[in-house]
């Protein structure tokens, strides 16, 4: 399925996506299933998690989740056609919550409230679309305020960490783990890395490239812990910079 003629400015207008969904109303899902995420999901989450998938489109990640146990799964998307779509869908599902709403703007949900935020290709999309950073870093500092203390980011991406591990230290909020998945599209059934084992991360993410080497048909897996004391250190550094001017 491809995206067809899309502008950058389109990527992030709920025009685009509404009319994408009218074209295309059948369930799909970016980059991975949930079947071969369930292992990495295993590591970081517990079935009484209350879980935000953001960007859910019509993925089948979030019913297959609750299929799985999970008992409080709630999506957003910023287009209304697929949100009304999904909850048509699975109206006999109260453990499947679909709200639209944008993720850039998440007011309606008080700060610390979930448990994990999962985002599988939304990000992606902001990097692509119009004023593209300022969307990126406005998401991530939502993402950041909605999570419980503990509470866990997981970005899957095709975004390299020389693409995007200074766009999550940025907003200095978390510690991050790094792991990585074949691509169901370039897979050929055997496993060449072990998603549950984080691959070491130096702090320009040339160690992930090392291991990798060139060209590897991945996609990359950030685990963003939050870390309340992060924030609380940085403002007293802040403070005694202050203070010594």
């Amino acid at each position: 399925m491809t995206l067809g003629t899309a502008t950058k400015h389109d990527y992030g207008e709920p025009s685009y996506w509404d009319q994408r969904y009218r074209q295309y109303p059948e369930p799909f899902d970016w980059y991975q299933k949930y079947q071969s995420l369930a292992p990495l999901f295993d590591l970081y989450l517990r079935r009484s998690h209350r879980l935000l998938l953001v960007g859910c489109g019509n993925s089948a990640l979030g019913e297959s989740m609750v299929d799985d146990g999970y008992q409080d799964v709630v999506n957003i998307d910023v287009s209304s056609i697929v949100i009304e779509a999904m909850q048509k869908k699975h109206m006999d599902k109260p453990g499947l919550k679909y709200i639209k709403m944008d993720v850039r703007d998440m007011d309606p949900f008080q700060s610390s409230s979930f448990d994990a935020v999962i985002d599988k290709g939304t990000l992606d999309s902001l990097m692509c679309g119009h004023n593209a950073l300022l969307n990126a870093t406005k998401m991530l500092q939502e993402v950041g305020r909605v999570l419980k203390d503990k509470g866990v980011y997981i970005l899957i991406t095709y975004g390299d960490p020389s693409y995007r591990l200074s766009l999550l230290r940025d907003i200095e909020l978390w510690t991050i783990n790094m792991h990585v998945i074949e691509r169901i599209e370039k897979s050929s059934g055997q496993k060449t890395w072990e998603l549950i084992t984080p691959l070491p991360l130096n702090e320009d993410g040339s160690s992930v490239a090392a291991v990798l080497r060139s060209n590897p048909e991945v996609h990359y897996i950030y685990v963003c812990i939050k870390d309340e004391s992060r924030r609380w250190q940085q403002s007293t550094e802040t403070n005694d910079i202050r203070n010594e001017q």
